[in-house]
This record gives C-alpha cells, sequence and structure tokens, in this order.
C-alpha cells in the first residue's frame, strides 16, 4: 500500500514539474525586437527675433522638444518637415510646452505664430536629423 501510494506521488508531482517545465515558453511567440533609441531632450526659446532649439542636430528617433515663450505674446509652436506637421499652444508668455514626435532623417523647421498680425515675423530654427540613433535595449532605469 506505502509503495503505491508513494508511486502516485512521484507519478503526480512529474506530471506538475512537466506543467511547469510547458508553461516556461521557448515558443516561436515571443519575438525579442530591440527596444527604440532612448528619447532625446531638445530645449527651445522663442523670443521676438527667432525660435532656437538645442541641440539642432540630433540623430534619427524620439525626441521631446521643451520650448519657453519669451516673446511677449501667446505662441503657437509648429514643427513642420519630412511628411509631420505637429502643432503645440498656445503657448502663453513665460510658459512652456512640450512636443514629443518620433522623427525619420531630414530637415524639420520649428516655427512660432500667433493669432495677431505682427510687424516682423519670427525667424523659424532648422532641426537637422541625421541617420537613425542605436537601440535603447542596453540602457538600465528606463521605462
Amino acid at each position: 500500500m506505502r509503495q503505491i501510494v508513494r508511486m502516485r506521488r512521484v507519478a503526480v508531482a512529474s506530471a506538475a514539474i512537466a506543467i511547469a517545465l510547458a508553461g516556461c515558453g521557448g515558443g516561436k511567440d515571443f519575438a525579442n525586437n530591440p527596444r527604440p533609441p532612448v528619447p532625446l531632450q531638445l530645449t527651445g526659446v522663442i523670443t521676438k527675433q527667432q525660435v532656437t532649439i538645442s541641440p539642432n542636430k540630433v540623430g534619427a528617433g524620439p525626441v521631446v522638444i521643451t520650448v519657453a515663450n519669451q516673446s511677449g505674446q501667446s505662441r503657437t509652436l509648429t514643427l513642420d518637415g519630412n511628411g509631420i506637421q505637429e502643432v503645440v499652444g498656445p503657448i502663453n508668455p513665460l510658459d512652456t510646452a512640450q512636443l514629443q514626435k518620433t522623427l525619420k532623417p531630414g530637415r524639420y523647421k520649428v516655427a512660432a505664430g500667433s493669432e495677431a498680425a505682427t510687424a516682423k515675423a519670427i525667424r523659424p530654427a532648422m532641426l537637422l536629423i541625421g541617420k537613425e540613433r542605436p537601440s535603447g535595449s542596453d540602457k538600465v532605469l528606463l521605462p
């Protein structure tokens, strides 16, 4: 009788181990694709004369552009180029706004506009996007 109980326990334990191992994956459903590049933080300012973005030459991938409005009146910010047109605003005087986008290689214009007519247009900033940045797969402490 003890031998039968022991054999049942061994059989149940073996079945449990087999089921646990089968659930460990190894199938082709999981694709270990590399992560996208780490988002770059760009900063900018809108003045009465021009829009500036720094740095203005970066590699392709996700970017977050934070712009402060120092022009004295509300402005909208437009990112235009390579088939992309993103608008954020209005940005009130002495306030900031963020624009997030994944950019492909090419030239982009960052312009500031307003609803009120101005005697002189604000000169836009040019953003040059080069080849794609490396994957962020080896970066730790990222969301």
